[in-house]
């Protein structure tokens, strides 16, 4: 047994390397270890919910560490942990002498005790705003007019004018400043009021602590007597079956009480993977609205205002320059200033479009990046026959998975994006799943034929696509 524990504590050191923090600290902390014998590791969790999630979103990830740390792989077991060797065991069926010899078995899940002294911070402490992303500085362009008149009129007259807000559109473009825009117009305007700001990934994760704890009751007041709740990225709620009907409920609550609800997506409502109907139908109730990329006036004047912001005036032709080559989303843009501001008090040199194009010359490569993970997104979306929201979604049928590694494969070869730049374009996902995609797919093009030729086939409708583009 000792000797399996170490096993398994190497396991553990391993799977940390492949999630973040927070992730590792709220899911994997919360494992115990049974057992570990014929290339099966027995594993036991508090409740069903951690069980299903762990199934549902971190399976891959035990999985690929043991099979690291033993060189083989490891077929993974996950039971719900109690101290009463009378209940019926999860493992009972694979291991009756321990079950037998009054060792702790593995029941179905149990309420954990209610705790008095668990509660969460005040909404008022939460809020985590950009002191910059206020309506004076957002940019108003074709692409983004509408969303950001909705966000004004709610940060004006919050429920009466659109409830729920919905915005949706792709990385960077500006879903997050608008909300937190609306945040910082209600902080100005009312002295104390109940806005709670947070990422989806907060209010999963916030949840889970409720139910690890035994609070579900905190949880639920703290949400449900808001005025304003405002969710960036709801995308993430996909499949989580408990959270998404806390959602609901909580959702419902605000909506009948006439508090204004906020949310933004990378997806529209129906195209949200594995979001419930009832959900869905909900989002639609009052003002959806999507913020495209932006055209090129319209980044000249993003790139205008971001650099005055920064106290810099750029020349027009370095304006020019940005404006021109890079054209996905505002991110990149903000990026970009940043960069030749800094590489110009390195320099110590004035900004000209000479010292532009040399600090921009990893980010400005017109060889290798005028290929965008959007380009590829869209060419392994027609050549699949899959929609985008499957390639950022959760899902792991080979379906969907397969296309999915085959486009992190393209999108690294074909631009200079880093794996962490990659994985946001995919739902959020971390580096190694990136790495872990690329890899497999360099090794099946070795002794897969049909797959080396549809490597091939996309790169060349790429480099095609982008040279008719120029």
């Amino acid at each position: 047994m000792a000797d399996t524990q170490l096993v398994w504590n190497s396991i553990l050191s391993e799977a940390q390397k492949r999630v973040r923090k927070q992730q590792f600290d709220t899911w994997f902390s919360n494992i115990d270890f049974v057992d570990l014998q014929d290339k099966k590791l027995h594993l036991s969790v508090p409740n069903s919910f951690f069980r299903d999630w762990l199934k549902n979103h971190y399976a891959h990830v035990i999985e690929e560490s043991a099979k690291t740390v033993t060189g083989s792989d490891v077929e993974i077991h996950i039971g719900l942990s109690a101290n009463d060797p009378s209940q019926k065991n999860d493992f009972a069926a694979v291991e009756p002498a321990k079950a037998q010899a009054g060792q702790p078995v593995y029941v179905a899940d149990t309420p954990a005790p209610l705790r008095s002294d668990f509660s969460f911070p005040s909404p008022d402490g939460d809020l985590c705003l950009h002191s910059q992303y206020v309506f004076d500085n957002f940019v108003v362009g074709p692409c983004n007019n509408l969303a950001h008149a909705a966000a004004l009129a709610v940060a004006e007259a919050p429920s009466q004018a659109y409830n729920p807000l919905f915005m949706h559109g792709s990385v960077g473009l500006g879903k997050t400043h608008l909300v937190q825009a609306i945040a910082h117009t209600l902080l100005s305007k009312h002295p104390r009021p109940k806005i709670l700001y947070m990422s989806c990934e907060n209010f999963m994760n916030q949840f889970i602590s409720a139910v690890r704890h035994g609070d579900i009751e905190s949880f639920r007041y703290r949400y449900r007597h808001l005025d304003v709740l405002l969710i960036d990225d709801i995308h993430f709620l996909g499949k989580g079956d408990r959270t998404q009907e806390e959602f609901f409920h909580t959702f419902n609550a605000l909506y009948n009480a006439q508090k204004q609800i906020v949310i933004t997506s990378d997806s529209s409502p129906k195209e949200i993977p594995a979001i419930e109907e009832r959900l869905i139908s909900r989002f639609k109730w009052g003002m959806v609205t999507k913020l495209s990329q932006p055209s090129y006036e319209t980044r000249v004047a993003i790139i205008q205002k971001k650099a005055q912001l920064k106290g810099r005036t750029f020349p027009e032709d370095v304006v020019n320059y940005i404006a021109e080559h890079i054209a996905s989303n505002i991110r990149e843009i903000e990026g970009a200033i940043i960069k030749i501001i800094g590489y110009a008090s390195l320099m110590n040199k004035q900004i000209d479009l000479l010292l532009a194009k040399d600090a921009l010359l990893d980010t400005i490569d017109r060889e290798r990046t005028t290929i965008s993970i959007e380009d590829t997104q869209n060419a392994v979306v027609k050549y699949f026959k899959i929609k985008l929201s499957d390639l950022q979604s959760k899902r792991r049928s080979r379906a969907i998975s397969h296309p999915r590694q085959v486009c992190m494969y393209l999108a690294r070869k074909l631009t200079g994006y880093s794996l962490e730049e990659i994985g946001g374009y995919f739902g959020g996902r971390d580096h190694t799943t990136v790495m872990h995609a690329c890899e497999k797919i360099e090794n099946l093009r070795v002794s897969d034929s049909l797959l080396a030729a549809t490597i091939e086939k996309l790169t060349d409708e790429l480099h095609k696509s982008v040279s008719k583009g120029r």
